[in-house]
């Protein structure tokens, strides 16, 4: 039976600025690679979290049916927060330890609704450390974030 991956990452140029999502999504038997989908996104004026955030929000959204897979991501912020904190910040209303209420609780939000449809294992990878697969969810954040830099034509 295929094992299901997700390897996302956020980009920003600029915290805040414009910023890029990607997900590279795949099905593997052993070390093959059976299926591949690749996703981007970005936005005019963000913040890297957030953008980190969103890679892995759509990375879940995108699968059409629930499903047992590992998301890898270099984001210690979104490791932590869906792992360790969102539990406690649930208890508190959606407040921090401090009292504080919790940065980007939209996206914490989506992210709590769209990995209770799956059986998620959270994994924690070093950035920029050349890992092929979140190399290239990296490359992903990169172009999705590409028409939002100043100078950009859009289509």
């Amino acid at each position: 039976m295929a094992k299901i991956f997700a390897f996302t990452d956020g980009a920003c140029s600029g915290n805040p600025g414009p910023g890029g999502w990607g997900a590279l999504l795949q099905a593997k038997d052993g070390d093959t690679v059976t299926k591949e989908r690749e996703l981007k996104g970005g936005e005019a004026m963000t913040t890297n979290n957030r953008m980190e955030l969103m890679a892995a929000i759509a990375a879940l959204e995108a699968l059409g049916k629930p499903s047992k897979l590992t998301v890898v991501t270099d984001s210690a912020y979104v490791k932590g927060g869906i792992t360790e904190w969102m539990a406690g910040w649930k208890r508190k209303g959606w407040r921090t330890s401090t009292g504080k209420p919790v940065k980007n609780e939209d996206l914490w939000r989506r992210l709590d609704e769209a990995a209770a449809r799956h059986d998620v294992t959270w994994t924690w990878v070093k950035g920029h450390a050349g890992h092929p697969e979140n190399e290239r969810a990296d490359e992903l954040a990169r172009a999705g974030m590409a028409p939002f830099k100043p100078g950009r034509a859009r289509a």
